[in-house]
């Protein structure tokens, strides 16, 4: 069970990372990421920010 968790959240973390990636604006791009984290269930509804904005974070450190 937790290889199957840990396999999902390295797919959502690499999904995210390539999405922000892509030639958008960072705004609408942290809105599509938060409503599709919401419409999976995969997070709460209230870490759901916490996490983008974490993402968000390691790419502009890079």
């Amino acid at each position: 069970m937790r290889g199957l968790l840990l396999f999902l959240g390295g797919a959502i973390a690499g999904a995210a990372v390539t999405a922000l990636y892509t030639p958008e604006r960072g705004e609408d791009l942290r809105y599509r990421i938060k409503v599709l984290l919401q419409k999976k269930g995969i997070l709460p509804v209230d870490k759901v920010d916490e996490f983008v904005d974490m993402i968000a974070a390691e790419i502009e450190e890079k």
